[in-house]
């Protein structure tokens, strides 16, 4: 830490809140926007809605949230930890959104505020609350390890990704991957009994996961699915092979060993040019031979022929256009002339076209500063005192 005073502060980036306990062994809880996973910015700051001004977004672990009416009677505001009814007990959270981007929220998850019934805010949080809470969250990384220990004891094909407290403390839900259908009877009882907990399995996907883990992916960015993705659309190795990637599955898989989510962000720009693109399906005849396609540039609409099919050392670029005139020329029966006639007229174009010309480096920054050369020279001349070196 920088400084003494930060030396008990912690951060707890999978609740979006730093934490710094007191010398009573109490706890401090302040909320971090920029910690939460699948954070939401709220761009309707300021601005309130009459008919749904009691309804709140309240985080909870990792991806977790929902949206609660306030039945307390007390103002909250964003940041707020506050206790929520859960299906047992109760839970503790933290108030991000307020006003009318919760109305936005509810829309985007096609949540219908007339017919839904939804769960209520009791109070917020007290340091008792605060406190039982953080003992709770203590617990969650030695019980997913114990977890683990007696899936594997029984021999049961899952993965236990991820173990979440509920804020009393009572209950814990497991988030599992599982490749085939597990029955987890027993380990439910075996929970039960180690723990002393209620136990909720909860089944997630290994895109979920990482969601829930997090990380930085190999763009240097924080992971898509913890950062704004919230429904996971499949994703095929056809996307990479419309934008000409690699089809090397160690380049195209993300941390959760599944193809990469952003695949998907410019296909339908590719599919699009893709199709402004002629389909060239055997080589161009020319009259001093033929010209094989070797590669396309699909968003600039560029492809460069060789007439050497083994060899990429000397390529002839050609526009979309031109490639449609000599294959309708080449359906004709008619051979055009040769690609060395196009790359000598556009280069001529190029020469006659001076385009943009830049200035940079033409003239000195120091071109308004005035010259020493003659001063020096003086001096060289009459010597230190500035006097010439004759008496008399």
């Amino acid at each position: 830490m920088a400084n003494n005073d930060n030396e008990t502060k912690q951060f707890d980036c999978s609740r979006g809140c730093s934490v710094e306990q007191n010398p009573d062994n109490s706890y401090d809880c302040n909320y971090r926007p920029g910690c939460c996973k699948l954070q939401v910015y709220d761009w309707l700051h300021g601005v309130t809605l009459v008919d749904y001004k009691d309804l709140f977004e309240v985080r909870f672990k990792n991806t977790r949230k929902g949206i609660f009416v306030n039945s307390s009677g007390q103002s909250l505001k964003t940041g707020d930890l506050v206790v929520v009814e859960a299906a047992t007990g109760h839970d503790l959270g933290i108030v991000t959104l307020e006003g009318a981007i919760v109305l936005h929220q509810m829309v985007s998850r096609h949540i219908d505020p007339a017919t839904t019934e939804f769960k209520k805010i009791y109070r917020k949080a007290r340091q008792m609350d605060i406190d039982r809470w953080r003992e709770a969250i203590g617990r969650e990384h030695q019980t997913m390890i114990r977890s683990r220990q007696l899936a594997a004891r029984l021999g049961l094909e899952m993965k236990i990704g991820d173990v979440e407290f509920q804020g009393d403390g009572t209950k814990a839900i497991f988030y599992y991957i599982a490749a085939h259908r597990v029955d987890f009877r027993q380990l439910i009882k075996d929970f039960a009994e180690e723990f002393h907990i209620r136990v909720e399995m909860k089944q997630i996907g290994s895109r979920q996961e990482a969601g829930l883990i997090g990380g930085l992916g190999i763009c240097g960015r924080e992971l898509c699915c913890s950062n704004h993705i919230t429904a996971f659309q499949s994703i095929s190795t056809t996307a990479a092979r419309i934008q000409d990637l690699s089809l090397n599955p160690v380049k195209l898989a993300g941390q959760c060993g599944n193809l990469k989510c952003c695949l998907n962000y410019e296909a339908a720009v590719y599919n699009d040019a893709q199709g402004k693109i002629p389909k060239v399906h055997r080589p161009l005849e020319l009259e001093d031979g033929q010209a094989w396609l070797m590669k396309t540039d699909i968003l600039r609409g560029r492809m460069f022929f060789s007439y050497d099919q083994g060899s990429f050392a000397n390529l002839y670029e050609l526009t979309a256009d031109d490639v449609r005139a000599i294959q309708r020329q080449n359906n004709a029966g008619i051979k055009p002339a040769s690609l060395n006639e196009k790359r000598e007229r556009k280069a001529a174009a190029v020469s006659n076209d001076p385009g943009f010309v830049t200035a940079v480096g033409d003239d000195s920054i120091s071109r308004f500063d005035k010259t020493s050369k003659n001063k020096h020279r003086h001096k060289r001349r009459h010597g230190k005192g500035g006097f010439d070196g004759k008496q008399g």
